[in-house]
């Protein structure tokens, strides 16, 4: 392969206080192995194009130094086919974007992403027979926005070839239910995109009386429905490059609209839209059921409709430890031991207002069915350093629903040249399970799971210690056992 730099970061050495120009720059990145500049057509050259002819004629930079660079890029080119087809034909871009089975994958790609953080009453799935669902209200600026159900830096796509979770849910039941929409809300940008020109800007922000007039509205409609679904979060250019917050609210009068219409009593179902964990406190502690869909694609609308009405299976779980504030930021579950460990009686929070413990553990996800873990053991109590052992842990599904669980597998080293992480996650896998099924799950552990990399030893290491290991539906699994490496 090659090396690339991205975008301007070979000029913007001189930013950093690395070089002192252009010249220098471009003399840096060579030699330190970039063969490729990225740039883009308009007012700012690229360092390589204006200084790389001057450095060759100085002796900064070899002619050797440039062949082998041109090399590089040629020869991945040729791999890639370019020279035997360098043209796309453009006509054909809209069929590719809209190809029945890339949309039925992007379609299922969405579903085993959502995960379901809370199911309270088991209020989900919805079901379309039910006399007491007869109608929908979709309410939130999310739920009818093409755009927003992609995420940061979707570009070349047809935007409006995407399915709205209000499209999903209408092509989902038919006229079985009837199915009304208020936004409620606007989420206003309270700054500029770098990259606005290219997605275009958005309508412009409510007035004041239309603010009241739109939250009442949608107050309205829930009071007259039977279910809400909650579509809220933000915007895709809210989160990603260029996009950082001081806090994870929900954005503008998102979590009044969700207390207010809460407080009717009815039935709430919250869909989160975003790229980012959220502040979700009060929902976590009062909204029944809250399915985490991030920005699902193009096919988004329908795979969240597939979900909340049970013709798809929820099991994904969560990539990141999800915070209760942004205080508790950065929180993961990979920590290092402290000196009081939380495990003992005179622990004291990190914190005096709330607990130390994230709102979501890493790995978190629900199901519409049950499962049990049991019987953890290892093939072998004790291996030497590079051999391996065996995991093996029983899952049941103890509901009456087919269902989907992800069986995880953490590890902690108890004690070696360096401190190791509480828990590390070596291995996953996603089961579908009938109702009373049981399957042995298999994991091994050798020298690539217990080796790690010692900053004092500069190498990567295996060291002989105790281990403990857990297996269960998320990071904070109980199900536990050991073993011992010895030389």
């Amino acid at each position: 392969g090659f090396v690339v730099s991205d975008y301007t970061s070979v000029r913007e050495l001189i930013n950093h206080g690395i070089a002192a120009n252009e010249e220098q720059a471009a003399s840096l990145a060579l030699n330190a192995g970039v063969d490729m500049e990225m740039s883009l057509p308009g007012p700012v050259a690229s360092a390589y194009a204006t200084s790389l002819t001057k450095l060759v004629q100085e002796g900064r930079v070899t002619k050797v130094q440039i062949d082998e660079a041109v090399k590089r890029i040629l020869e991945a080119k040729f791999k890639l086919g370019l020279f035997d087809n360098p043209y796309v034909d453009e006509s054909r871009v809209a069929a590719i974007h809209n190809n029945p089975e890339h949309r039925r994958l992007a379609r299922l790609a969405a579903q085993r992403s959502t995960v379901l953080l809370r199911n309270e009453g088991n209020l989900l799935p919805l079901v379309k027979s039910d006399p007491k669902v007869s109608s929908v209200a979709i309410i939130g600026p999310l739920a009818d926005s093409k755009r927003d159900m992609r995420g940061s830096w979707s570009f070349a796509d047809d935007v409006n070839s995407a399915v709205t979770i209000l499209d999903g849910i209408r092509a989902k039941v038919g006229s079985s239910v009837k199915v009304e929409y208020a936004p409620g809300v606007d989420i206003a940008r309270v700054f500029q995109s770098p990259f606005v020109i290219i997605q275009g800007a958005r309508p412009a922000a409510w007035t004041e009386s239309q603010k009241r007039a739109e939250f009442e509205k949608a107050v309205s409609l829930a009071r007259t429905s039977d279910v809400i679904v909650m579509v809220l979060g933000e915007h895709e250019e809210m989160s990603g490059e260029a996009a950082s917050k001081s806090t994870i609210d929900l954005p503008g009068q998102q979590l009044e609209l969700l207390k207010a219409i809460s407080a009717l009593g009815k039935p709430v179902v919250l869909v989160l839209i975003n790229g980012r964990p959220l502040d979700i406190s009060w929902a976590a502690s009062n909204i029944s059921a809250i399915l985490e869909a991030w920005h699902p694609g193009a096919e988004g609308g329908n795979a969240i409709a597939d979900i909340l009405y049970g013709d798809a299976i929820p099991g994904g779980k969560l990539p990141v430890t999800w915070p209760r504030s942004a205080g508790q930021i950065p929180i993961y579950y990979a920590h290092n031991i402290t000196q009081e460990p939380e495990s003992k009686k005179t622990f004291t929070s990190r914190y005096w207002d709330i607990p130390s413990s994230p709102l979501y553990p890493f790995g978190h996800g629900l199901s519409y069915t049950t499962f049990s873990f049991s019987n953890l053991r290892m093939s072998k109590a004790e291996v030497k350093v590079g051999e391996s052992t065996e995991v093996l842990v029983d899952v049941e599904n103890t509901g009456r629903r087919v269902g989907d669980e992800v069986a995880q597998l953490y590890i902690h080293q108890r004690y070696g040249s360096a401190s190791r992480p509480v828990r590390e996650l070596k291995g996953f896998e996603r089961i579908t399970l009938g109702p009373g099924q049981k399957r042995t799950v298999r994991f091994t552990l050798g020298k690539p799971e217990l080796t790690y990399w010692s900053a004092a030893a500069k190498a990567w290491i295996q060291e002989p210690a105790v281990f403990d290991v857990w297996a269960g539906t998320d990071s904070t699994a109980p199900l536990t056992t050991t073993f011992r490496v010895v030389r």
